[in-house]
This record gives C-alpha cells, sequence and structure tokens, in this order.
C-alpha cells in the first residue's frame, strides 16, 4: 500500500495508519514508488497501536520494471538492472517481492527477460493484485506461482483509504523477522476481491496534481525528486 510519498497518491501517513486499524488490518506493507519516508513515518505513527505491525518496505523501479523490497533499513535506489536491485534488498536483509508481474495495462511490471532472472531469488510473488483490471492477468500469475515453490500474497495496492482491506493475507503471528514472515505468509490464506478500475483514474488525477500543482502538497519535494 501507499501513502502521499508516492507521486501517485494523496494518503497522508496519518490517514493511511487510522484507517488500516479501523479495518482490521494488523500487519502492513507500506511500498511507496522509490522511497521508504513514508513507510517509515507510518511505523511511527503505528507505535501506539499496540495491534498494527508497519513492515517498511519500497516498491523499486528498476531499468527493466517494479521490484519490491521488505523489511528494508535503507532507500534503495531506482534505475539499477533488475539483478542489482534484487542484491540492494538482499544486502540489507531483506526480502525480494514482485508485483503485478503480468498486468497488461501497467507499465510497471518487469519485462519477461528480467523476471526469468530473478526468479531465483524472489521470496514473495503477488497472485492477486487488488488493483489488477483483467482477470487474465492474475491467471497468468496464479500459473506462473504453480510452476514455483515461492510463497504467493494477495495485495490491496491501495493508493486511496477505501482501497484498504480490499485484498491480504491471513496468516499465523510471526516473530517480526523476514524468515518468519517467510515462512508464516506461506502457509496463509489469500483473501479479497479487485478494486473497481475507477480507482485508476483517482491516482491519474493524482500525479496530474502533484506534477502541475506541487506547492499544494507537503510531500511534493520528495515525490517529484
Amino acid at each position: 500500500m501507499h501513502t502521499a510519498f508516492s507521486q501517485d497518491c494523496d494518503t497522508p501517513p496519518d490517514v493511511l495508519v487510522r484507517r488500516c486499524h479501523e479495518v482490521g488490518l494488523n500487519c502492513i506493507a507500506v511500498t511507496d514508488h522509490n522511497v521508504i519516508e513514508g513507510a517509515l513515518e507510518a511505523r511511527r505513527l503505528a507505535a501506539p497501536y499496540s495491534d498494527l505491525m508497519v513492515i517498511v518496505g519500497e516498491e523499486v523501479k528498476s531499468s527493466q520494471g517494479d521490484i519490491i523490497g521488505l523489511f528494508l533499513k535503507e532507500e534503495v535506489p531506482r534505475g539499477l538492472s533488475p539483478m542489482d536491485t534484487v542484491r540492494c534488498i538482499k544486502d540489507q536483509g531483506g526480502l525480494v517481492m514482485v508485483p503485478h508481474p503480468f498486468d497488461a495495462v501497467r507499465r510497471g511490471p518487469l519485462s519477461p527477460d528480467a523476471l526469468r532472472q530473478v526468479l531465483p531469488h524472489v521470496d514473495v510473488i503477488e497472485i492477486l493484485n487488488a488493483r489488477t483490471i483483467l482477470s487474465r492477468d492474475l491467471e497468468k500469475c496464479r500459473s506462473l506461482a504453480a510452476e514455483t515453490p515461492i510463497p504467493t500474497v494477495g495485495v490491496s495496492d491501495a493508493h486511496t483509504p477505501g482501497e484498504l482491506g480490499s485484498a491480504y493475507v491471513e496468516f499465523d503471528k510471526f516473530d517480526g523477522s523476514p524468515s518468519s514472515f517467510k515462512y508464516a505468509v506461506g502457509g496463509g490464506r489469500i483473501v479479497g476481491h479487485r478494486s473497481t478500475p475507477l480507482v485508476h483514474l483517482v491516482t491519474g488525477y493524482v500525479k496530474v496534481k502533484k506534477r502541475f500543482f506541487p506547492g499544494r502538497n507537503s510531500y511534493s519535494s520528495r515525490t517529484q525528486r
């Protein structure tokens, strides 16, 4: 899920945390585009909620498509090769996740060659992304997952508060470590449904607003870099 630190999202971290608590999510991964500040802020704001854990993540734009790092300590630079992106995540003890790998509508998925290259190093793969419009693209994800032992997840990919909780994974408690998370989520149950395609209109509007009216957004200095 994303916060206003992403260029296509307007949700402040405090609103995100409060809404997650309201809908009953007790472990979230904040994966803003190419930055981790939003995740760090969300983790700080979630501290008073003893039942809400925030995993610091980043959706990194590599030279051949998006790769997500989870349990990050430092920001991963954008624009690196897919394998160098994976190394940056692994070097800090993080987990590598492949988001929306076959989404034909978005521009972000990894190229087929890059996906084949990084797949042996992937820790988690999405088979349900609530923002994926075409059912056939999700079926391709499920087919890929059936060929590998990689743990699978369903995610809301929420860019607006109303999307939070649309898709998630139910799994047993874990000790907070990446390895424990990977094991727990591997035995989890994916729950949820796709969001309305209209959510993409909202993110399109936010992108335009942040580009042409950056002064109206308190996070603009980071999101427009």
